[in-house]
């Protein structure tokens, strides 16, 4: 069987390199390059070298931003006394898009994991105890994953941040709106029971 000329094999050979992209995926996507116009395949590499390029990290919060400090930061509208705690640039995204929070975010750029050699140090902790301790804030609400690792973060933040006196919240955690109870594995039902209020 001939191999793919040497251009298109790298092409994907790198578009398989992104997460989520097997094989025939990028085999897929090269393809559909190949047949963008010259204009096209133009405005595509340069808004990935543009976006490379002008994209860095808030001084403040950590989450992705083309200013500094990020326009969540600098939005005077903002509650500046809760801040919630992320995992990455992408859970600041989701929790916008549900147009409730109006307080502030700190991104951690990761979870603690031991398994994996990923301790406090490595995590954007540093600078979050830097802003409480700089900071009149009320509130820390950690939305970590409901994973093993964003379970451990959540609980070595709030047993570094409580003895300051900051009110530490965890996100609730269950079964989601519109799921049945007989498709819910035993974590997610036990943390539904746990996470009950009174109605």
């Amino acid at each position: 069987m001939r191999q793919y000329p040497k251009p298109l094999a790298k092409l994907i050979n790198e578009l398989s390199k992104l997460p989520g992209i097997g094989t025939k995926s990028a085999q897929r996507l090269a393809f559909h390059i190949l047949s963008l116009d010259d204009r096209e395949a133009e405005q595509l590499a340069d808004a990935i070298t543009t976006a490379k390029r002008e994209m860095k990290y808030c001084s403040v919060c950590g989450n992705l931003t083309d200013e500094d400090p990020c326009a969540i930061c600098s939005d005077p509208t903002r509650k500046d006394d809760v801040i919630c705690v992320v995992e990455s640039p992408r859970d600041v995204m989701a929790m916008e898009r549900i147009k409730e929070f109006n307080g502030l975010y700190h991104v951690l750029h990761g979870v603690i994991s031991p398994m994996e050699g990923i301790g406090p140090e490595d995590i954007n902790l540093k600078s979050l105890v830097q802003r409480l301790q700089q900071g009149d804030v009320k509130e820390l609400i950690i939305a970590t994953n409901p994973n093993i690792e964003g379970e451990a973060t959540a609980m070595y933040i709030a047993r570094l941040i409580k003895p300051a006196g900051i009110k530490v919240t965890r996100i609730a955690h269950g079964i989601p709106v519109g799921g049945d109870l007989e498709y819910a594995d035993e974590v997610t039902l036990l943390k539904s029971l746990e996470g009950r209020r009174e109605l």
